[in-house]
């Protein structure tokens, strides 16, 4: 079993991460955007919202609704530096390298496409 496939394992035994779904608009704006459009997206939050060593709203800069992006990283624990020190064991007070901000956006898109498949 590899790292994300770990870690997916873990956050579905969480009763708070396992209750975030994609709702028929989520899925909709999905198929309308296209996976290569949602991937950009889910790098661009990433970069401007997690990607700094001190982020003074930490734990709030990631709402819980507005884009399927967000709902994923909420249930997959990528939404604040604190989850992603918990959860996936990326240290806080640094800037994020180019692989740990690849690793995050991937464990999104694994996320979306899961969901998708439950269409």
């Amino acid at each position: 079993m590899n790292q994300i496939e770990t870690v997916m394992m873990k956050l579905s035994h969480s009763k708070f991460r396992s209750r975030f779904h994609l709702t028929s608009k989520d899925k909709e704006y999905i198929l309308s955007k296209g996976w290569i459009t949602i991937e950009k997206h889910a790098d661009d939050f990433i970069t401007q919202r997690l990607s700094y060593a001190v982020i003074e709203n930490d734990g709030r800069q990631t709402p819980m609704r507005g884009h399927p992006v967000f709902i994923a990283q909420h249930a997959t624990a990528t939404c604040c530096r604190h989850c992603l020190l918990k959860w996936h064991h990326i240290p806080i007070n640094h800037v994020l390298t180019t692989s740990e901000k690849e690793y995050i956006v991937k464990v999104i898109m694994t996320w979306l496409k899961k969901e998708m498949n439950n269409i």
